[in-house]
């Protein structure tokens, strides 16, 4: 996927601040932060959105939000919650079509999101 931003952070084309790493995901810091704390954990392998993620690869579908987790308690989020969002296809607010979980915290979230 020679046009996905998110395979170019992967390979390390493309700098990003991460967080963490794992053998499925990588985790970095939002560009764009609409919370104190803003990462976006993403698969390593290239699935468009989440539909299609969780149709291929469960398994890997369920390391993403186990990783997503264990990232918010390591950067002391999980006392007092966080927002888990995953944007899927374009009237869903996916900008960048490479399934990621924005994990936002540090603040309280309320509704609708902002």
């Amino acid at each position: 996927m020679s046009q996905c931003l998110f395979c170019a952070i992967v390979a390390g084309d493309i700098a990003a601040e991460v967080v963490d790493e794992s053998e499925h995901c990588i985790a970095f810091r939002d560009i764009t932060p609409q919370a104190p704390t803003h990462v976006l954990v993403i698969p390593r392998e290239h699935y468009a959105d989440a539909a299609e993620l969780s149709g291929a690869d469960p398994a890997l579908a369920a390391a993403l939000l186990a990783d997503a987790t264990r990232v918010a308690g390591d950067l002391g989020l999980a006392p007092g919650g966080y927002r888990m969002v995953l944007n899927t296809g374009d009237d869903g607010g996916q900008t960048v079509h490479h399934v990621h979980v924005h994990l936002l915290g540090g603040r309280r979230m309320g509704w609708p999101p902002g």
